[in-house]
């Protein structure tokens, strides 16, 4: 699980490069800027009081206590020891047995549970930072992460990843969110919580912050594909983290999870690459990154109720159905600069609805959709989920926008844009061309 934690926090870095890549030159340390600081800004919250938002008893059937873990009191402690007897001989006083809290009915130590769980909160923050590249002022990028994460993702974490506790004797002991226990949608690893919440996010976002200055009409090309592709395989390395790490143990789940991610993301690079040559001539490398992560994002809330044949088929649908929804943008008129909307929005449904349809009693989750005889039972669940997460992050991120508006401004001005970015919010280039440029001329003054 530590491990685990580790590559899905990994997984911010690469959405960096991955993010950073597709935009224009003048504007990728922005681009990384606003994912990192989503590590900053969103760990301290959950230090504070987010994993008690999160994971917290419930409370009014919408939150976690935000006082029961706040500054993680209780959680810190060590594993589990006998009491050390005195020996005043040798300096040593008598001390109690020290044990440690587990996580629900796991044998997961909390303080691991709490770093795992964090991983997720940065990284559903910082997607959401691709759908207004290139034109959001870095400050109202860091308030509208801090009250994003507290008002919408916490709440949401709690409905979907916080599952009930009980006693020996089936108590329940710890009562966690709706979603999970009482319309039991399967969302393994965060299809719902992670890709529709963030999607939908930076749909509203992008809305309210308006187009770039010349979009559709001026090309935007990405600057360095390599940086495109080297993010896309961090990510899809970091994702084994992700979805393998959530059965919460090293066993036969995480091992069919493994899989199942694998093949998925497969076959959605393929998908989008077919396409790409039908409908454009030729397969394009970013296209291949793109396709990498719809696969990923739909096989996320899927990958313990399907087999291998299930994955290929979310994978192969993701990748054909999600290289088309790109192009929804230019028919809409939003401008989702880097396809949040397209990829984690429109992949994020996509899995999550097709649970209840392919799910089969042969994966570890043990339901059956409705192409395996199971009817509609887990197809309305997924399908009431995903609506209803989708509709309140989309309303709340919409007043949210509408509020750092109006208090301190979102977007930069028409300078600052023309400029850049990094030079206007950083006082940075990412490449100093004229260090290169100057370079050059010294050497042919000496030469001449």
């Amino acid at each position: 699980m530590l491990a685990s934690s580790a590559l899905v926090l990994l997984m911010t870095p690469g959405l960096a490069f991955f993010y950073g890549g597709m935009v224009r030159s003048k504007n990728v340390l922005n681009m990384i800027m606003m994912s990192i600081s989503a590590m900053g800004i969103v760990g301290v919250l959950w230090a504070i009081f987010g994993f008690s938002a999160s994971f917290g008893d419930n409370k009014f059937g919408v939150i976690g206590n935000p006082t029961q873990f706040f500054g993680l009191k209780g959680l810190i402690g060590s594993d589990a020891k006998p009491e050390v007897m005195a020996d005043p001989s040798k300096g040593i006083d008598h001390a109690d047995a020290v044990g440690i809290p587990l996580a629900g009915n796991t044998h997961i130590p909390m303080t691991v549970f709490v770093a795992f769980q964090l991983m997720f909160a940065i990284i559903t923050v910082a997607l959401i930072s691709g759908a207004v590249a290139d034109r959001l002022k870095f400050g109202a990028w860091a308030l509208f992460a801090a009250v994003w994460a507290t008002i919408v993702y916490f709440p949401v974490a709690h409905w979907v990843f916080d599952f009930n506790a009980t006693d020996t004797d089936g108590t329940i002991i710890h009562a966690g969110g709706w979603i999970a226990n009482k319309l039991k949608v399967i969302d393994f690893a965060g299809g719902t919580a992670v890709h529709i919440n963030a999607g939908a996010a930076g749909l509203a976002l992008c809305l309210v912050l308006g187009k770039r200055k010349g979009w559709p009409k001026t090309p935007m090309r990405p600057h360095n594909l390599p940086f495109v592709m080297l993010g896309a395989g961090l990510l899809w390395f970091g994702w084994f983290g992700f979805n393998a790490g959530s059965a919460l143990s090293s066993n036969g789940m995480a091992g069919s999870t493994f899989l199942t991610t694998t093949f998925a993301t497969c076959a959605a690079m393929l998908g989008w690459l077919l396409v790409e040559k039908v409908r454009d001539g030729h397969a394009t490398s970013l296209g291949a990154a793109s396709g990498i992560v719809a696969g990923l994002v739909a096989i996320t809330p899927s990958c313990s109720s399907v087999n291998v044949l299930g994955a290929l088929a979310i994978g192969a649908v993701a990748g054909v159905a999600c290289a088309l929804a790109v192009g929804l943008k230019f028919k809409l008129g939003f401008d989702d600069s880097l396809d949040v909307v397209g990829v984690h929005l429109v992949g994020g449904i996509i899995g999550t609805l097709m649970v209840g349809l392919v799910a089969t009693k042969e994966a570890p989750a043990g339901v059956q959709g409705l192409f395996y005889g199971g009817g509609f039972n887990q197809l309305w669940r997924q399908a009431v989920g995903a609506g209803v997460v989708l509709a309140f992050s989309f309303i709340v991120t919409l007043i949210i926008a509408f509020a750092i508006k109006f208090v301190i401004g979102l977007r930069a001005t028409e300078e600052e844009e023309f400029v850049g970015m990094d030079e206007s919010d950083h006082a940075e280039t990412a490449y100093d061309f004229a260090a290169v440029g100057g370079a050059a001329r010294t050497t042919a003054v000496k030469e001449a």
